[in-house]
Order: structure tokens, then sequence, then C-alpha cells
């Protein structure tokens, strides 16, 4: 049951962080982009949209699926302190308290990553929708 232990803290954890990291690098690629893009050369708004909404499914995936990868976690873990409290016959209540409360940081991590992911993603679509109706006010539709 240590290999599962070993999943929780590094596999899970591990898999929430790259996915914060890959989350935060398409943000920054996409603001930037829109910092600096002239919608004028477009020939028509759903082009425009096409190319200002590449990659922000990206962010709203992991906002989605973040909470249920760190709730896979926690219940990882609660399998590893129940397992344990089994083999052990452990049935002391600080260990399990201790179990329980590692078990719950997945949980956490999936929040912590989940949350900033979701202002990105709204932050984002907003900015793309005032691209949008700059495009539409110089062309005068």
């Amino acid at each position: 049951m240590s290999i599962l232990s070993d999943v929780v803290d590094y596999g899970v954890i591990g898999l929430l962080l790259l996915l914060s990291v890959w989350a935060v690098a398409v943000a920054v690629e996409r603001w930037s982009l829109y910092r600096r893009i002239d919608v004028a050369p477009f020939p028509s708004v759903q082009a425009l949209e096409t190319e200002l909404t590449r990659r922000l499914t990206i962010i709203g995936t992991i906002a989605a699926n973040a909470p249920y990868i760190g709730l896979l976690g926690t219940v990882f873990g609660i399998m590893v302190t129940f397992h344990t409290m089994g083999t052990q016959g452990i049935m002391d209540v600080r260990s399990i308290m201790v179990g329980l409360s590692m078990a719950l940081k997945a949980t956490a991590m999936g929040l912590i990553v989940a949350i900033p992911c979701v202002a990105m993603n709204n932050v984002l679509r907003r900015q793309v929708k005032e691209l949008i109706t700059r495009y539409e006010v110089q062309r005068g539709a």
C-alpha cells in the first residue's frame, strides 16, 4: 500500500501541479496575444473568434477536472489509511486523523488549482468578448 501512498503524494499532486503550470502558461500566452492583437485584418468575426478562443478550453478543462483529480487522491489516501489500520491493527485516533488529514491534502490541491483556473478562464473570455465587440464596431456591424 505504500505504492498507493506514493501515488497520492507524487502522482496526484504532481499531476495537479503540472496542470496548473500548463494553465498558467496558456493564460499568459493568450493574455499577451490579446494585448497586441490587431482585429482589423481578420476577414470575419468567426475567424477572429477562432483565433482568440484557441487553447482556452485547456484552462476550462483543467478548472473543471482538478477537483475530481484531487478527490481521487483523497480516496486513495483514505484507502491507504484504512488498509494500514486493518493490516497493522492500529485503531489509534491519532494515526487515523493523521492519515485522513494527509489524504485531504489532495482535495485541497485540486481546489487550489481549480479556483484560479476558473478566474483566469473568465477573465480571458471577457477579453475575447471585448475584442469581438471592438471588431464589430470597427466593421459597423
